[in-house]
């Protein structure tokens, strides 16, 4: 009789179902690429930051054309299930999307001042809900957090809103910056902590 002999091994080093490599071990083997995307994502999150008009109108012209293609193709998707109840309003929401798709690509300047007053009143909702939420679960722990975090929330969108239409130079530029440059910064720390384990 054979003794079997028990091998303790790390989760992160051994291949996924299938035989594919883990996700930790594909970012080990990989962390440089990981390092110059988030190297490359900070750099361009800071450029749009810096040329905020810039980045504000390129936002509006990625939207307009979102609006565009998925208006083309929810009209096409009316017209293939006619007997659908929700036809018409699926025929409706198409025809608004490609024709505002359309609109903010004609004049990209306009589209990001309207988008502008979008993102001024989802930041006030937001917050607003932030608030509620935060009160309801009081006194456990965090809900001080999610007041504040709906406190900042609110004067964003109010400071975007009162400082309307100067806010529409800045405002989607500024905030596409901040995330790309978290997003690259999260890169980084994944590379630097995969670099540590190779």
């Amino acid at each position: 009789m054979q003794l079997g002999v028990l091998v303790m091994t790390d989760r992160s080093t051994m291949p996924a179902a299938g035989g594919l490599p883990s996700y930790t071990s594909v970012v080990r083997d990989k962390w440089v690429l990981f390092l110059i995307l988030g190297i490359v994502l900070v750099i361009g999150g800071l450029l749009a930051i810096t040329v905020p008009l810039a980045s504000s109108i390129a936002v509006a012209i990625v939207i307009a054309a979102v609006l565009v293609i998925g208006g083309v193709v929810q009209i096409w998707q009316s017209f293939s299930v006619k007997g659908w109840g929700g036809f018409l309003w699926q025929l409706i929401t198409g025809i608004v999307a490609l024709v505002g798709g359309v609109l903010i690509y004609a004049n990209p300047v306009f589209g990001a001042l309207a988008l502008t007053i979008v993102v001024a009143a989802i930041f006030i909702a937001q917050g607003a809900s932030q608030l509620v939420l935060g009160f309801r679960i009081r006194p456990h722990d965090g809900w001080g957090w999610i007041v504040t975090g709906g406190v900042i929330s609110i004067l964003a969108g109010l400071m975007i809103w009162f400082e309307f239409p100067v806010s529409g130079t800045w405002a989607l530029g500024l905030l596409a910056g901040i995330s790309i440059l978290f997003n690259g910064w999260s890169y980084i720390a994944i590379a630097l902590a995969a670099r540590k384990l190779a």
